[in-house]
């Protein structure tokens, strides 16, 4: 078995939709993946508090956003499980963006 590490970015412009996000994908990680997430930067246009969720548990939730600034969320790397979700919701149905740095670590059955 090879392990395959890439180091990925995964943006998301949102609209004021106020619904979850799935930034890394529907469907990632997946079983054979780990994430390592190195960054979470959140540039809002509103005042909306994100909430990070990871295995459906809060990871991390922010105090509310000050407009038109850039915040860093975290301050240690988040670790997402293979098939477990990841998402970032906003309190209000304010626009932001949401852009993260992360290490994905996936095991290749190789033959």
């Amino acid at each position: 078995m090879a392990v395959v590490n890439q180091y990925k970015f995964a943006g998301i412009d949102n609209n004021t939709s106020g619904g979850a996000l799935t930034p890394l994908g529907a469907s990632i990680p997946a079983v054979n993946e780990t994430i390592v997430i190195k960054s979470i930067l959140v540039t809002s246009a509103g005042t909306p508090v994100v909430t990070i969720t990871n295995n459906s548990i809060t990871a991390i939730k922010s105090i509310a956003l000050t407009a038109n600034q850039t915040k860093e969320l975290l301050t240690q790397p988040l670790i997402v499980e293979g098939g477990k979700t990841f998402t970032v919701q906003a309190s209000t149905s304010d626009s932001f963006d949401v852009a993260i740095s992360y290490l994905n670590i996936k095991k290749e059955v190789t033959t």
